[in-house]
């Protein structure tokens, strides 16, 4: 037992005078100090005193039910973890106890030794929680949720690259893998810049048809089309004396990328079945995750559109090329956890950073959060330990070649890419729909994909 650990106070609450007495004998032997309760209201008293540290505590004993008392002290329950020990059996118990805020659940009759290790983790957890708290209080103030987050050169080059673009009204293209927070940059511009006081208006054109982003983009007028009643006021109308934000901007349609042009170097366009000719003060930024000049190559983006669109370029570096920003990034994803569900005692174990900043985050920032949201929930609102975080996602596996062979780039790129595709069709029994959103690429994408690589489900 750790020194921090002896002399904790440990209450055994339980009207089995034989168990009090065993458990007590356990614990002292291992340096702990006992206090006992034998029913449910001197328990409920007992727990009230700052010195206990830790509680096992049995659901049923008389004059107040074990169940009541963790419902009583739901708030005390962070400050003095208690263990439930029961002979009930099935799983409700378990999981209503689990719900209050118990810390852990021991059934009778009970392995002596599986007591020790649950009293130890609960007070080492305990007493860790207790260090990253003194240590985040002395800390400096946490970025807000929409803030990006990082020291590494490579994002203080993005941070400075945003502080220069933000002062014009020039358009800027924000280059980077899915889930490396393009997004967070775009509305980094538009904070920063002389339009933050304007609408701040978000289209991904991936997640809408072609034949409905035209009027999307540019709304349409009553009658255009079957289903449109109304007149719509369209993104860029919106946008009016603000910032539009294209994402996933190599998805448009060849035919829309001309009309963009034309708005890009005119401010006019119309409605999607008018003639009225529509004025918008709007500055443009666009995000990709696609290589647009091997979409130009491929004739699938016009290559005067991507130079008005590149007049300025953030490029965001994956999450494996700034490593020291992990730790950071992972204590700024549990503090969004910790609001977003109530969790004031949500932390990171040392050991869990060190195992996050080790795995190769093939999805990036959009993948640590998921990751750590699980194990948020896995660790019940408490401290995150290496066990909650789930295996890691293995890199995709370098492929093979000949050893006479040429290494052409684009080559090994594209073998990467057709395998990581065939093995998120067979994980996802050939579901299209999950398997794009498991690569976190569009279902129009992966179509497209699937088509390129000729990729067919098993007879």
């Amino acid at each position: 037992m750790s020194a921090s650990h002896r002399r904790a106070t440990v209450l055994v609450a339980d009207d089995d005078p034989v168990i009090r007495s065993n458990l007590r004998l356990l614990l002292e032997s291992e340096g702990y100090a006992v206090t006992e309760a034998a029913d449910g209201l001197r328990a409920d008293e007992a727990l009230a005193d700052p010195a206990v540290a830790l509680a096992l505590l049995d659901l049923k004993m008389p004059g107040r039910d074990g169940m009541d008392i963790l419902r009583a002290r739901q708030d005390q329950l962070e400050e003095t973890p208690v263990v439930v020990v029961t002979a009930l059996g099935g799983s409700a118990a378990a999981i209503e106890a689990m719900k209050l805020g118990a810390y852990d659940y021991i059934t009778k009759p009970f392995d002596l030794d599986e007591v020790l290790f649950t009293v130890r983790r609960a007070l080492t957890q305990k007493a860790l929680v207790a260090q990253v708290q003194a240590l985040a209080a002395d800390g400096e103030a946490a970025p807000a949720d929409d803030e990006l987050v990082g020291r590494s050169p490579a994002m203080l080059a993005v941070f400075k690259a945003i502080g220069r673009v933000a002062a014009t009204r020039e358009t800027v293209l924000i280059l980077g893998e899915s889930g490396t927070g393009k997004e967070l940059v775009a509305n980094a511009v538009h904070a920063n810049s002389d339009r933050a006081a304007g609408p701040f208006v978000q289209l991904n054109c991936a997640a809408i048809s072609p034949t409905l982003l035209e009027s999307e983009l540019f709304g349409h007028e009553k009658g255009a089309f079957t289903g449109a009643v109304v007149r719509r006021v369209g993104r860029f109308e919106q946008a009016h004396g603000g910032t539009l934000f294209l994402d996933e901007v190599g998805d448009l349609d060849i035919d829309l990328q001309a009309k963009l042009l034309r708005v890009l170097q005119t401010g006019q366009f119309e409605r999607v079945g008018g003639s009225e000719t529509v004025q918008a003060d709007v500055r443009l930024l666009a995000a990709t995750n696609h290589d647009l000049p091997a979409l130009i190559a491929a004739g699938k983006f016009r290559e005067d559109l991507y130079y008005r669109l590149s007049v300025v370029t953030i490029d965001l570096p994956p999450l494996r090329a700034r490593r020291e920003d992990i730790p950071l990034l992972a204590e700024h994803c549990v503090r969004r956890l910790a609001r977003k569900y109530g969790w004031p005692q949500l932390a990171l174990a040392p050991e869990a950073v060190q195992a996050l900043a080790e795995r190769p985050w093939p999805g990036n920032v959009r993948q640590l959060f998921n990751v750590l949201a699980r194990a948020a929930i896995l660790a019940r609102g408490r401290l995150i330990l290496p066990e909650d975080l789930g295996p890691a996602e293995p890199a995709p596996p370098a492929p093979q070649s000949a050893p006479d062979a040429p290494l052409l780039l684009k080559d090994l790129l594209a073998e990467t890419e057709k395998r990581a595709i065939r093995h998120a069709l067979e994980q996802t029994r050939w579901n299209r729909t999950r398997a794009a959103r498991l690569l976190g690429i569009s279902r129009r994408q992966l179509f497209d994909k699937v088509r390129q690589y000729g990729l067919t489900p098993p007879p």
